[in-house]
């Protein structure tokens, strides 16, 4: 006789990094954000494709509390096995130990190669006011010397580790990288709910430049019809010539399927008007056309040239075709 209850599926056991998050203690609780640990067993990730240009990469966080609504790396937590969108900027996952295994693995670095930090999640997002994993981690570049460091962010609390990044900066190579999307608070509060405001972002770049740190401005993501009108472009270069940025780079919005699924609904809410046109946009493609990319580049350096401050080519790095794409994002499975 078959059974009045329908049996379950077996259990399937979790592996890898996936395991790891599952074994995670909570450590302590934000605004709506659980914080975790993470027995994170390297902090080094070799990228073995030469469609990026660095050779290793660090991210002291997993999960990012800024809540950016276009944030390509939402998909870093389905690697644990989270397929709800949210959960990338309400699960923060702290790398436990992360400074002493940098001591550990830095061995392996070879001269000329580089290392960057922040491609997935912010290193000073508010996690790192609680736990400092970010600060640790630079306390240790600051006893080495000859290394080439990139550190992306759009936080202004990086200004609270400048003792260290001036000694870092007159032993290596050292670039900062700071994300502006615009310069319009209200828009900014919209798109970054989280993320501190422009102008703290500004005046950030201004006393990492004052400091003699190579610091220039991320543009990015240019979001068509929101933050893409020559206006709104000119803002961002003037004032980021203005606090002194040595380049200034624009990275038009890419779009995977994780990110849309947050992307779209807001965007409906928000800016109802371009949801037709941003379907279509990106019905079949994660990234824009190359006319697109080439017309904003464009624009954006005859705005340099205007206001005396260098454009920094970021899509020949990017270059995004969908396999260089997988390439790039599937190097983040292993953290």
């Amino acid at each position: 006789m078959p059974s009045l209850f329908p049996q379950s599926e077996p259990e399937v056991p979790l592996v890898g990094i996936a395991r790891l998050a599952a074994q995670g203690e909570a450590i302590s609780e934000g605004h709506q954000v659980d914080y975790l640990t993470l027995e994170n067993r390297s902090l080094l990730a070799r990228c073995n494709s030469p469609r990026v240009p660095f050779s290793w990469q660090i991210n002291p966080y997993r999960g990012c509390e800024f809540a950016c609504k276009y944030c390509y790396a939402r998909y870093t937590h389905e690697f644990m096995e989270m397929r709800d969108g949210l959960d990338f900027e309400r699960k923060i996952y702290v790398k436990k130990h992360g400074a002493w295994l940098l001591r550990q693995e830095l061995k392996q670095v070879r001269a000329g190669q580089s290392i960057a930090i922040g491609t997935a999640t912010d290193p000073y997002q508010p996690a790192e006011r609680k736990f400092g994993i970010t600060r640790a981690i630079m306390e240790e570049f600051s006893r080495h010397q000859g290394l080439s460091l990139g550190l992306v962010t759009k936080s202004d609390l990086i200004v609270r580790d400048l003792d260290l990044l001036r000694v870092i900066a007159s032993k290596n190579r050292l670039s900062i990288h700071i994300t502006i999307t615009t310069t319009n608070t209200k828009l900014a509060r919209i798109l970054e709910p989280r993320a501190p405001r422009p102008d703290l972002r500004f005046k950030a770049v201004e006393k990492l430049a004052a400091s003699g740190i190579r610091t220039s401005v991320n543009c990015a993501p240019v979001l068509p019809g929101i933050t893409d009108s020559p206006r709104e472009l000119e803002n961002v270069v003037r004032t980021a010539a203005a606090a002194k940025a040595c380049s200034v780079a624009v990275i038009p919005l890419f779009l995977k399927p994780c990110s849309e699924k947050i992307f779209m609904p807001f965007l409906q809410e928000n800016f109802p008007h371009l949801v037709v046109s941003y379907k279509a946009r990106y019905s079949d493609r994660a990234f824009l056309p190359v006319e697109y990319k080439r017309r904003i580049s464009a624009l954006v350096k005859r705005l340099c040239a205007k206001y005396g401050i260098a454009a920094r080519d970021e899509e020949s790095h990017q270059n995004a075709d969908r396999r260089s794409l997988a390439e790039q994002l599937n190097l983040f499975a292993q953290w």
